[in-house]
This record gives structure tokens, sequence and C-alpha cells, in this order.
């Protein structure tokens, strides 16, 4: 028995598949699902759960990875990434 890939009509929930193909990272890039399901269960990314099924809004996901998840830049310390975000 496959899982719906949308729970809820008109809202924007997926399932693991379809946060992996639906745009936010670069194609051919995209992490593995076992990559996603350590990302859930440490909570780095956004997701919710119906039941014992996780589901994930891709807006969500995309606006906490380049605002939390961000790679400082080169030179770049702590104090200075900071002062940028305040």
């Amino acid at each position: 028995m496959e899982t719906p890939t949308n729970p809820f009509p008109g809202s924007q929930l997926t399932d693991i598949n379809g946060l992996r193909f639906c745009g936010i990272f670069p194609k051919g890039k995209e992490p593995s699902i076992r990559t996603l399901r350590s990302w859930t269960q440490l909570r780095r990314i956004p997701h919710h759960r119906v039941g014992h099924f996780v589901y994930y809004d891709p807006n969500e996901v995309s606006a906490h990875i380049r605002t939390h998840l961000r790679v400082p830049a080169r030179g770049e310390t702590d104090a200075t990434r900071r002062s940028t975000f305040k």
C-alpha cells in the first residue's frame, strides 16, 4: 500500500520523496532519504507528524535551511555572522 504524497488537499505538505525532488535542492545533488531521516530525527529540518507518517512543507524547509543551516563564508567569524542577522 502506497502512502499519499499530499495528505491534505490544498496544503503544500509532502512526503520524504516529494521533499527530495520538489526543487529546493540542486538537481543531481539531492540529499539521500537516509540523510533527510537523520535531519528529521535530529530536528534539523521542520516536519509534521500525522499518526506515524512524517510530512514536510517544502517552503518551511527551504526557509529553515537558508536561515539556520547556513555555512559561514571563508574568513567569516561568529561575531560577524551574528551582527549581519540582527
